[in-house]
């Protein structure tokens, strides 16, 4: 079934791949290390994959290869220094396919102090999307 043929409600695949969503918060923690502790039904669904697959997997899993390393050296270094970042991004779905987001990433640490990250994710605006993939061409 090509993604164009594929229906899953509240989802709109289009023929280059990319999966289209409306007013969804998209979730998600990771630890310290960036593995997968929590994953919002939301999320799963648009991202193609079941909890108990991707549950314990690197959250980089979902990285599309489009995204340029210096984005995700921005988000580590205002993650570090200011305790969040927000920003574009183009993640890749587990079968094939993409989706963007308009993501902000939160640094937590729990009474044990113990480090988390949380990911807050909604659709950003097809103008958005432009303005993000014409910037991210030009990035390394």
């Amino acid at each position: 079934m090509s993604n164009a043929d594929e229906k899953i409600e509240g989802l709109t695949f289009l023929d280059d791949g990319e999966v289209l969503y409306n007013d969804l918060y998209l979730l998600s923690e990771t630890d310290e290390k960036g593995i997968v502790t929590y994953a919002s039904d939301s999320f799963l669904k648009i991202a193609g994959w079941k909890r108990e697959d991707l549950i314990g997997q690197p959250h980089n899993v979902v990285r599309h290869p489009d995204m340029p390393h210096a984005a995700f050296r921005s988000l580590w270094d205002d993650v570090q220094s200011k305790g969040f970042w927000t920003g574009y991004v183009k993640n890749a779905r587990k079968e094939g396919g993409y989706y963007w987001v308009y993501a902000t990433v939160l640094r937590s640490t729990d009474k044990n102090g113990k480090i988390k990250y949380v990911s807050i994710r909604v659709k950003p605006s097809r103008e958005d999307i432009k303005k993000a993939e014409a910037l991210y061409a030009t990035l390394d």
